[in-house]
């Protein structure tokens, strides 16, 4: 069954590795499972393997518009990449299969084609699959797909998006069951993954599964960049350009450099520094983030496959899965503040089997060395973030059945079965249910004299549809998970669309103030509706916009390996990391004037100065946890006697600030942190 596929792996020089044979011998058996394996370990081909050698293998003709394999990644930015290598085993196959697209960027006329006839393979997104759930035939022809693979399987766990994937895959199958075929096979592919077989159970839902791991060893090296003397490390600030001299040497040193930021702010002003510093990269430099205009990101994406650039400045768009064979060098700016987030980068260079990884670290301040060090052991020893299924989502499901009703409807008792039997609403009770259809059929208690809240009826067949098309077409408009502020459009004048900032910071801006966007400075010429019109500036000096969503938090796994390092200084042991042997002058001098704390305990720190009384806790929890434990603390001081406080915190612990004395007596004998 099998041999199309080796025979093709051989044509191109390779041979199939023993994790891919496992997964094809268990999808050859009919199984669901999820797939364990590095990044650039040959994943993609494993999942897709077995579906097209077993078509080519049985002689199956061409598919007639009948999806066999729909395949879905939590970024659009992957979906080229992984339509590029099913085409390529496809042909190689000589299957003749149509291999499609279905993302936000994707054309008017090809989802017109698609809402017609779906083509053999489809690369989409969570929110498409909805999308096309939501139109009329939608589901059904979602229905008659043999496979379901979910790409990065760990960055949609945990998440409301997951919970979306788990609804979906439940409800294809559920028709599948009614209609008496075959249910497709579902598998998830994911690199870094502590709990498999919990992200498994939320994949797939009450079945069993099969969990296949890649006995690969990838090495990932860590090297900071760091100024020659102690003296010159930063100790403020989050952007890092103190250091630009070093990222020039690395960029230098190497053909293809991803240059990774938390923020797409961050990424804006690392590529005007970079163009600064070196003029003659003009060309050869690039940028990379969700909010630049689709053409201008799948020409770096391209650009980038063909070797034409010597670095790209990017976030997360380009954290995943995107097979950059020409990069051979990363650099992190900053903090990535956890562990996954760490091990998924490095590993877009040597991104090919049996390849190391190397990321050059670049702190933002000097105490981010010590993450830098923490990140080290912490990936030596495998302390990878667990990823935990989130449950009972009730705003999801409200809205997941106002997507059936809006397609082609759906009968109450198959529409609970399907959801009853997910992960994520195994606990559901009756009563549950009962309320989540009151909401979209009457307004529930709240909203029940609102006509406009009464969404769905039933009709004559006992199906509950959405009929008024207002209503169908706003959720349409306003379907997924993704928290995100509204956004403007921004055309240049002469070239169209540039992207897309927050309403916020356009509304900030006088008309003629300059601004840096997309790799060049523009200045504002009008701002109407949701559309901002620019024309290129010559200044010199701009705002930079900032996005909702750009703070970051310390994930527990990085913080327990912080904790450590700091208690490794405290004991002032021999074998120190390189960073950590950088920053000891600066320990030595906070043990001279307040002390270092262990891994067991919290640093507490006094101070009284011209703006008040302050209070400093450095628990290295990360900023959420920071942030509930200072307005806890607070409050609770304040009930005590009442006391006015501003509080500020960041991943290494947080302050309060009082114009009344703050007693730390007051707060251990009243024990207020218990």
């Amino acid at each position: 069954m099998h041999a199309p596929a080796v025979s093709w792996f051989a044509s191109r020089g390779w041979t199939p590795q023993p994790f891919q044979l496992d997964v094809w011998e268990s999808m050859a058996r009919g199984e669901d499972g999820l797939l364990q394996a590095p990044t650039g370990s040959g994943k993609t081909y494993a999942a897709m393997g077995h579906l097209l050698s077993a078509a080519k293998a049985s002689g199956v003709p061409r598919g007639k518009g009948r999806l066999r394999l729909l395949w879905i990644a939590p970024l659009r930015a992957l979906s080229s990449d992984i339509a590029e290598a099913a085409r390529a085993m496809v042909d190689g196959l000589g299957l003749n299969w149509d291999v499609g697209r279905r993302t936000g960027d994707t054309s008017a006329k090809d989802k017109a084609r698609q809402k017609k006839t779906l083509p053999e393979v489809l690369i989409t997104t969570p929110e498409s699959v909805h999308i096309l759930m939501a139109q009329k035939g939608g589901s059904g022809r979602l229905a008659d797909v043999d496979a379901i693979v979910v790409d990065e399987w760990h960055e949609l766990i945990g998440s409301k998006r997951g919970v979306q994937m788990e609804l979906a895959i439940s409800w294809i199958k559920q028709l599948q069951r009614n209609a008496g075929r075959p249910e497709a096979m579902v598998w998830g592919i994911s690199a870094t993954l502590a709990q498999p077989r919990e992200a498994l159970h939320a994949l797939i839902g009450h079945g069993r599964g099969h969990i296949v791991r890649a006995d690969i060893a990838k090495e990932i090296h860590i090297e900071s960049t760091m100024p020659g003397a102690f003296e010159k490390l930063p100790w403020a600030g989050h952007i890092g350009l103190q250091l630009i001299d070093g990222v020039v040497d690395v960029v230098e040193r190497h053909k293809s450099t991803l240059i990774f930021t938390n923020t797409r702010r961050q990424a804006e002003v690392w590529y005007q520094a970079l163009l600064a510093a070196k003029p003659d990269w003009a060309g050869l430099l690039a940028m990379h983030h969700g909010s630049i205009a689709k053409e201008l990101r799948e020409w770096v994406e391209d650009a980038l496959h063909d070797g034409r650039l010597r670095a790209v400045v990017c976030t997360a768009s380009l954290d995943l899965g995107v097979d950059f064979h020409p990069v051979d060098a990363v650099v992190q700016i900053g903090g990535p503040k956890g562990v996954s987030r760490m091990i998924q980068r490095a590993g877009r260079s040597g991104h090919r089997p049996g390849a190391d990884s190397k990321v050059h670290f670049v702190p933002t301040h000097g105490l981010e060395l010590v993450e830098a060090a923490a990140l080290r052991k912490a990936i030596q020893h495998g302390d990878i973030e667990p990823k935990v299924p989130l449950m009972l989502c009730w705003d999801v499901l409200v809205q997941w059945l106002c997507t059936l009703a809006v397609g082609d409807g759906f009968h109450e008792a198959y529409a609970r079965a399907s959801v009853r039997a997910t992960h994520a609403y195994a606990e559901m009770e009756r009563d549950d249910w009962r309320q989540a259809m009151d909401l979209i059929t009457t307004g529930g208690a709240a909203l029940r004299a609102y006509t406009e809240h009464q969404r769905v009826t039933q009709d004559e067949d006992g199906r509950w549809v959405m009929r008024d098309r207002t209503k169908a077409r706003r959720h349409r408009m306003s379907m997924g998970a993704i928290v995100s502020a509204t956004m403007v459009s921004v055309q240049l004048k002469g070239v169209g669309l540039l992207g897309h900032v927050e309403e916020t910071f356009i509304a900030s801006l006088e008309e003629g103030d300059p601004f840096v966007f997309a790799g060049q400075t523009v200045a504002l010429t009008s701002f109407k509706g949701l559309v901002a019109k620019v024309r290129k500036s010559k200044s010199s000096t701009g705002r930079t916009p900032a996005w909702m969503g750009g703070r970051m938090s310390l994930s527990s796994e990085l913080s327990h390996r912080l904790r450590l390092a700091w208690d490794q200084m405290a004991s002032d042991q021999a074998e120190l990391e390189p960073e950590l042997q950088r920053l000891m002058p600066m320990v030595h001098i906070q043990a001279e004037r307040s002390l270092i704390p262990r891994a067991h305990q919290v640093l507490v720190e006094t101070l009284v100065d011209h703006d008040g009384h302050h209070l400093f806790m450095y628990p290295f929890e990360g900023r959420k946890v920071h942030e509930a434990l200072a307005s806890l603390l607070a409050y609770r001081l304040s009930l005590l006697s009442p006391q006015t406080f501003n509080w500020a915190c960041n991943d290494d612990g947080f302050e309060l600030l009082s114009d009344q004395p703050i007693r730390w007596e007051d707060v251990v004998d009243n024990n207020l942190l218990s």
